[in-house]
């Protein structure tokens, strides 16, 4: 049925409320090292190029890519994966955490991939706590 979360895709048992309370994202970026696309709309490529201090211009040529479905744009990747925006650098985390977009900011409550609670550390706890 259109407009049921991931949570029916996965067939996880994770509701939203439980989610809510109980997951704590552990940062360990294994969200941001999988290959995808994160959807961007137009007042979040504005609110990252201004983090960023680019104009928009700079910000689509250097950091995103057209979607598969050539409906919008995406935030680029490295070869591997990872999100351009990922870093090791300091322990690990998000460049563009205060603007991140709510593609990122919705996981895993609104959406996530098969498996995530085998990948993401906060997912791993919450598996362990279920069972």
């Amino acid at each position: 049925e259109k407009g049921k979360s991931e949570i029916m895709k996965c067939g996880d048992e994770y509701t939203l409320d439980f989610l809510q309370k109980e997951f704590r994202c552990m940062r360990c970026g294994n969200c941001c090292r999988k290959h995808g696309t994160v959807r961007l709309s137009n007042v979040e490529i504005v609110q990252i190029a201004a983090f960023l201090e680019l104009d928009v211009y700079q910000f689509t040529e250097q950091y995103t890519a057209l979607l598969p479905d050539r409906t919008g744009l995406t935030i680029a990747e490295h070869e591997n994966g990872d999100c351009i925006f990922y870093t090791e650098a300091g322990g690990g985390g998000c460049l563009i955490q205060p603007v991140k977009p709510k593609q990122c900011r919705d996981f895993p409550f609104f959406w996530r991939f098969p498996g995530w609670d085998d990948v993401c550390e906060g997912g791993k706890r919450l598996k362990k706590q279920k069972n």
